[in-house]
């Protein structure tokens, strides 16, 4: 089964549930709580480009479960950065880890990156034993960089290698 596909209007009443969802978006820098249905449309009309491309995470339903993204994709550095993010519902259901390996394959195969990376708040642990679990690598921690509700946070930075995936995928076939 397929768990990513474009992006679509019908998305917009569940993403904007998320969106203001205070614990979801607690972390975030920028503000989803103040998006309106308007600003979702827009978001999914242009979600699609050569420097972002955003999926939905959906079900064997096609329920749309969250958001899954490449952004700021450049083909001349062969890289870009991955962005998750689900519905309360779809948290701990395993479905982000199959997103998340689909949207890798995508990433290396169709795109032809070399590398896919990612930030995150140093304190949001749940995250960060995520990208781990899925295969991101810890690069490094920028001190006191983002400004999240009047206080500076540490930003980890993690990223993934095509090679480092491959062989992964083939220690898991074993």
């Amino acid at each position: 089964m397929k768990y990513i596909r474009k992006l679509e209007k019908k998305d917009a009443p569940l993403m904007l549930e998320w969106m203001h969802d205070i614990e979801i978006v607690k972390n975030f820098s920028v503000r989803f709580n103040e998006y309106t249905a308007n600003d979702v449309k827009k978001f999914i009309e242009e979600s699609f480009n050569d420097y972002n491309r955003h999926f939905a995470i959906i079900n064997e339903k096609d329920e749309y479960l969250g958001t899954i993204s490449l952004k700021n994709i450049s083909k001349e550095d062969k890289n870009a950065e991955y962005a998750v993010v689900c519905r309360k519902c779809a948290q701990g259901t395993g479905i982000s880890q199959q997103a998340t390996r689909e949207i890798l394959a995508y990433a290396f195969d169709e795109l032809g990156l070399e590398r896919v990376y990612l930030n995150v708040l140093e304190e949001n642990i749940r995250a960060c034993k995520f990208y781990e679990k899925v295969g991101f690598k810890k690069e490094g921690v920028f001190q006191r960089h983002k400004n999240i509700q009047g206080r500076l946070q540490n930003l980890c930075w993690y990223g993934m290698l095509k090679d480092t995936l491959r062989v992964e995928e083939e220690y898991e076939s074993i």
